[in-house]
Parts: C-alpha cells; structure tokens; sequence
C-alpha cells in the first residue's frame, strides 16, 4: 500500500470500529447475568446469546470475504461496521429472548469480514518483518475496548437496564462507519479480484490447520472468561465496583498480551509465540479454576487470561504467510475460528454447570481446551515442516 497522509487517522477509525466490536462482544459476557434474570432464563440459556453471536460470525466469515472482493476496501469496511452498528441497536431496542438470539447472530455476520480486512489494511501499511505490528494496531481497539468499553458498559448496564451495553457499542459502530468514509484512502477495488478465488482458502491445509488451533485453543479463553462475572456473583460477596474491574482487568492484560505477543512474534517466529502464548493460557485457565470463591484473586485471573489473548498475533501473522493470493478470505476466517471457540467454551462449559459440576469446571475445561488446541499446533507445524521439505527436495526445473 503507498503511503498516504491519511492512513494513521484512517487506521484509528478502524480501531474504533473494532473498539465497538470488542465493546460488544465482551459486554455480553459480562452482562451474562442481568439479562439471564431480566429475562427470566437460567445462566446456561443465557450463555446461548454469546454463541449465537459467535455462531454469526463463523457464518459471516466467507460469506462477506466473497460479496466483497470486488468492493473498494473503504467501502467495504464502512458498511460492514454500520450493518454491525444497528444490529447493536436492534439488540438494545427489541423484546425477548429469541429477538435477542436473533439479533446477536446478526451482529456477528459482519464481524469476521471487517475486522480481517482492517487487519490486513494496517498490515499492508507497513514493511514484510512488521506485519505482526500492523495487525496489532487494528486489534488494540479490541483489547481497549475491554480497558474502557466493556466497564463502560457495564455499568450502564447495572445502572440503566442491560440492553445500554448493547446500544452502546452500536452508536460507536456507527460512528466508526462514518469516519471510515471520510477518512481512509479512496482506493479502487482490486482489479485482479476473484471472489471465489477466496475459497481457496478453504482448501489449503496450513491455513486450516491455523484455523483449526484457534478454534479449539482459544475455547479456553472463552469458557472462563463468559461465566466469570456470574461465579463471581454465585461464590462471593463483591463490592459493587469489583465487576467493572474485573471486566476493565482483563481488557489491560489483552493490551499489554498484544503489544507483548507482537514482540515475542517477531523475536520468536510464529510458531514459537504460539507454544509459549498457549502453554500461558494453559496456566492462567488453571488458576481461574483454582482463583473461584475469591473475589480477589478471581479479578487477578482476569488480567492474566487477557494477557494470553494476545495468541491471535502469531496465528493471524502464519496465516498471511501461507494464505498466499486468499488473504481476505483466510484474515476473516481466523476471526471466525476465534468465534466457533467463543461458541465451542461457552458450550462445554455449560454443560458442565447444567451437570452440577460447579463453577470451577469451567476452568477445567479451559484446561483441556488448551490442551487440544497444543495438540493442533503441533499438527499444524509438522505439516508445514513437511510441506518445506518436499518444496526443498523438489527438483530444480532446467
């Protein structure tokens, strides 16, 4: 991408978009409990809110990548986020459960397409050994998101009624569509674009392998971190600020995991940020398990669960190393795969609360989440070993 006078102001108007997202995603996590009981449903039922949204974006994913190839990228984003903007506001404004189910899957359809394609924006703003920093730019308005919008949130929530978290994050998606407009360069579509040239994507087993660790590895992550506010309420007697903190807790540990996991991509490769972020997330799911009945120490394991969020750096960085002329198609994915793990935790963890296991088994199946998901990232480096081995033993044309 040349370099234009706009392109700061530009990326941090994509931030804001993704401020929103992350504002909205996690804000229903942590609103879990007041619209389970507003709207009379048990705490697992509720948890079907969040995997309807994750549900929307593993749906979303290809289906944008593919309607908007062709599309000018400025564009393209600014109508993603302003869809994902008043899906939020339907959110906030519609009755009942289902009509919340509904909504939520809508909000999700956009959100795999708009964040990989501001991604690979930023990334292609910068020089080939700097990508992972291009990427974090973007994906620091999501972990800040959690610093300041989802607190934000819920305590509108708390205060106001649960649907202000989710008005919230849909007037800031709105805004975000509009500077996009005004502010990111004023680039044509591609010319070369084949819109189901994506699919490739689909097909090529390094970039399914990467997809297949984040969505079972990250599950880990989410089946703690959706029900931490609600065993927080059920095992302990908190102060009334220590929800807000725990949710704000959590957004640092992901700014400082990012800006921290680009650095060890850079220095390490991708494959060794990888095993070192997922043998983290490993530990910290264990303490959360250990941490409930404290409310204290719950809030510490709060930070550092978001420090191990920073695992989508090296995993987005491998998949623009391999995705080859699919980027679009593979950078949209990887959210996706992040969000079937958003749908995959919550999942397993409430069926192990429906089964009386108590609050401390979503920690356990945080634990052999991230297990699997090691399991997947040593398949996925052995096939690329593989595939460097016969590249390298493939004769030489003459």
């Amino acid at each position: 991408m040349p370099p234009q006078p706009n392109l700061k102001l530009a990326i941090l108007a994509l931030g804001l978009g993704a401020f929103a997202i992350g504002t909205s995603e996690f804000a229903a996590m942590g609103l879990l409990p007041w619209y389970a009981s507003d709207l009379g449903i048990s705490e697992p039922q509720a948890g079907h809110v969040v995997s309807a949204y994750a549900l929307g974006v593993v749906v979303g994913a290809p289906i944008t990548s593919i309607l908007g190839a062709r599309l000018p990228r400025r564009r393209y984003l600014a109508g993603l986020i302003a869809a994902y903007g008043v899906m939020n506001l339907l959110a906030a404004v519609l009755p009942g459960y289902g009509t919340l189910v509904g909504t939520r899957f809508l909000a999700g359809l956009p959100h795999g397409g708009f964040l990989g394609v501001a991604m690979l924006f930023a990334a292609d703003a910068l020089p080939r050994d700097q990508r992972a920093k291009g990427v974090t730019q973007v994906l620091l308005g999501l972990t800040v998101a959690n610093i300041a919008g989802v607190p934000l949130a819920g305590v509108l929530g708390q205060g106001l009624g649960w649907r202000w978290g989710f008005a919230l994050p849909g007037v800031l998606a709105l805004l975000a569509g509009w500077l996009i407009l005004r502010l990111a360069p004023r680039v044509g579509a591609p010319r070369d674009a084949r819109p189901l040239a994506e699919l490739k994507a689909l097909r090529n087993p390094a970039v399914m392998l990467i997809l297949l660790v984040g969505a079972i590895g990250f599950g880990g992550l989410f089946a703690v971190y959706s029900y931490l506010s609600a065993a927080m309420l059920a095992t302990t007697q908190p102060p009334g600020w220590a929800i807000p903190a725990t949710l704000s807790a959590f957004g640092i540990g992901g700014t400082l995991g990012s800006i921290l996991a680009a650095r060890l991509t850079m220095r390490h490769g991708t494959w060794g940020a990888a095993l070192r972020l997922m043998l983290f997330m490993a530990a910290t799911q264990a303490f959360a398990a250990w941490a409930v009945g404290d409310w204290g120490m719950m809030l510490a394991s709060s930070f550092l669960l978001g420090l191990g969020s920073g695992m989508v750096v090296p995993l987005q960085t491998r998949l623009m190393e391999v995705a080859g002329e699919a980027q679009s198609m593979a950078a949209a994915m990887n959210h996706a795969a992040f969000n079937a793990a958003n749908a995959l935790g919550p999942w397993l963890a409430g069926l192990a609360l429906a089964a009386g296991w108590g609050w401390r088994s979503s920690g356990l199946v945080a634990v052999a989440l991230s297990g699997a998901g090691m399991l997947a990232l040593g398949l996925a480096w052995q096939q690329a070993r593989l595939a460097g081995n016969r590249l390298h033993d493939r004769p030489a044309r003459v």
